[in-house]
C-alpha cells in the first residue's frame, strides 16, 4: 500500500502546476484547464484524507464536487466560445468585458 504522504506530494505537485498556469498563461482555455487540475488536486487530497481516516465523508463530497465541477465546465466552456466570436480572441489581455 502506497503511503499517504505520497499521495499529498502527488496532490500538492497537480495543484503546483495548475496554479502556474493560470498566473503564466494568457489564454482562456489554458487558464480554465489549469483551473481544472487545482479542482482534481483538491479532490485528490479529500479522497487521501477519507480514505486513510476511514470515512466515507470525503468520497461523497468529492462526487458532488465533480458534479459540480462537469456543470461548470460546460458553462466556462460556452462563455469562451462566446468570448471567441464576439472578440476573435481567447486572450485574457485583449479583453475587457466587464469594465465598465
Amino acid at each position: 500500500m502506497i503511503p499517504m504522504p505520497h499521495y499529498l506530494i502527488v496532490s500538492i505537485f497537480l495543484f503546483s502546476i495548475g496554479v502556474a498556469g493560470v498566473i503564466l498563461s494568457r489564454n482562456l482555455i489554458i487558464m480554465f484547464m489549469s483551473i481544472e487540475l487545482m479542482l482534481n488536486a483538491a479532490n485528490l487530497a479529500i479522497v487521501v484524507f477519507s480514505r486513510f481516516l476511514n470515512l466515507m465523508d470525503g468520497h461523497v463530497f468529492v462526487f458532488l464536487v465533480l458534479a459540480v465541477a462537469a456543470a461548470e465546465a460546460a458553462v466556462g466552456l460556452a462563455m469562451i466560445i462566446t468570448i471567441f466570436r464576439n472578440k476573435n480572441s481567447i486572450d485574457a489581455d485583449r479583453f475587457s468585458l466587464l469594465k465598465w
